[in-house]
């Protein structure tokens, strides 16, 4: 929750710093340069974007804010700054979730790239492999795919498929989520020769990048 609790502590200033010039807006007034305001705003702006979910109404808002002027500008990102706060704050907000959930996949991931450096490219492997594999059945839950069947877990590879058929990601991702989880499973199964360091750390670079990409 680290990050979460980071995400509201940046809110939280910016939201008291604006206060006096919601009290007071006269700086707007007369032609005036006072850039504080304006500075804030823009951080405002950068904090929401930072912390909302693309597509969110968050994000509507603040598009609707960002088309308006001095002092309505600072006024409507404050409030949906204040929403954004109190709603994370709640943990109603989908991406606490997912910031959860990256902060987790990266120390695991961390942890594979620390094994990779000491030599150790098999233990690496299956870290990063199953790490990918909790991904992506987090993948589904978000986005409605069932992953069981009859009763039993689905395997990695069927959710994979129906992520695609849900259109969560095209038939190229998918090809790639199943080359990185053939890796790992030769690296569970004690295939060691089929395959070399390089493809290990393309396999944590990739999982990652596919990680930031369709966050969970």
């Amino acid at each position: 929750m680290a990050s979460v609790d980071k995400v509201v502590e940046q809110l939280n200033f910016l939201i008291k710093a604006s206060d006096n010039y919601i009290k007071d807006d006269s700086w707007s007034l007369g032609g005036s340069t006072e850039s504080d305001p304006i500075v804030l705003s823009n951080r405002l702006e950068a904090a929401i974007e930072r912390a909302a979910r693309p597509g969110s109404i968050y994000m509507k808002q603040l598009q609707a804010a960002r088309g308006k002027v001095q002092p309505y500008r600072l006024r409507e990102l404050r409030i949906v700054a204040l929403g954004l706060r109190d709603d994370l704050t709640a943990g109603w907000v989908e991406s606490v979730l997912e910031l959860v959930h990256a902060d987790t996949y990266r120390d695991y991931l961390e942890m594979a790239e620390g094994l990779l450096d000491k030599g150790y490219k098999d233990a690496a492997a299956v870290i990063t492999g199953t790490s990918l594999e909790v991904h992506v059945r987090a993948l589904c839950v978000k986005n409605g795919v069932t992953t069981t069947v009859a009763g039993k877990p689905k395997k990695a590879d069927t959710m994979n498929a129906d992520l695609k058929k849900a259109g969560v990601y095209d038939g190229l991702q998918q090809k790639e989520v199943t080359a990185w989880m053939d890796l790992r499973n030769k690296a569970a199964h004690g295939n060691y020769a089929d395959y070399d360091r390089d493809q290990v750390r393309r396999l944590i670079d990739g999982v990652e990048a596919f990680m930031r990409k369709y966050p969970a």
